[in-house]
């Protein structure tokens, strides 16, 4: 299936409804009650996140009959979810609230993301920024760019590429396993800098737009990196799993390297992962 414009279009509007809808009116308004742990202490959920999930399923359904959408929080609820991803006619996965870990502390630094999945091929991605009242958009082989309400696009582009003490990258050290952790944390002095938003969504849009050079994750679930990989890729980046292999949207693990180009990937690799 080909997405369209004017279809994109929709989608960034149905993220940016829920967002007005269900997640701003609970920032720095959540209860005690609104905010639950699920795999871990420092893996939430809160009422922002079930609620807007529903609506934005709900939406995507009405405008794209039979669609399968794989929400993170339905995910949670039926891991069988994830299998549909591979041969569906289309499919969405949707995280509502990205950095909801940030959205909970009340820390304005989250997303709301989806991509859509077409015979196991990502074809489109959304980033809303919430605060910003904006969404990051990617369609398959024809870019990148940011869409405003009221201003029109930007087109995205990746940073040129820079000697590697030059670089600045997002690493998410979070949910990586020792010796990768301790690895990759006592390398990152070979670089320039490195930051760790809690936050996929904004960390895909810093590279994305040029901001940075590179990120690197361990875990892989779709609904976190779909949408953020596909935005680089059209934005004229480079990414691969650790080993080299390409990403696709039934890997769950095997981590992500994104960098501006290959020759860039390649140094990044060599000087944070390799033994």
């Amino acid at each position: 299936m080909r997405f369209d414009h004017r279809m994109a279009t929709d989608v960034a509007t149905i993220l940016r409804d829920a967002t007005r809808a269900e997640i701003l009116p609970r920032f720095r308004r959540l209860t005690v009650g609104a905010i639950r742990t699920k795999s871990s202490p420092i893996d939430l959920v809160t009422d922002a996140d079930e609620a807007a999930e529903r609506q934005i399923t709900c939406e995507l359904l009405a405008r794209f009959p039979g669609c399968v959408v794989v929400g993170e929080e339905a995910q949670a609820a039926d891991p069988a979810l994830l299998e549909k991803l591979a041969d569906a006619d289309l499919a969405f996965v949707v995280d509502p609230v990205d950095g909801t870990a940030n959205f909970a502390a009340g820390v304005p630094l989250f997303g709301c993301m989806a991509a859509a999945v077409a015979k196991g091929e990502v074809v489109a991605s959304w980033i809303h920024d919430p605060l910003g009242d904006d969404t990051a958009v990617a369609l398959r082989g024809e870019g990148a760019w940011i869409e405003h309400p009221q201003h029109g696009r930007t087109d995205l582009r990746v940073a040129a590429a820079a000697p590697l003490e030059r670089m600045t990258g997002a690493v998410s050290w979070t949910w990586m396993t020792e010796p990768l952790r301790s690895r990759i944390t006592a390398r990152l002095s070979r670089l320039s800098s490195g930051v760790q938003f809690r936050c996929a969504a904004h960390e895909y849009r810093l590279i994305a737009s040029g901001g940075a050079h590179f990120t690197i994750y361990n875990k892989l679930m779709p609904w976190d990196h779909l949408p953020g990989w596909l935005l680089h890729k059209e934005a004229g980046g480079y990414s691969a799993r650790f080993d080299g292999s390409d990403y696709l949207p039934v890997h769950t693990g095997g981590g992500l390297l994104a960098a501006p180009d290959r020759a860039s990937w390649e140094a990044i690799k060599a000087a944070l992962l390799d033994d």
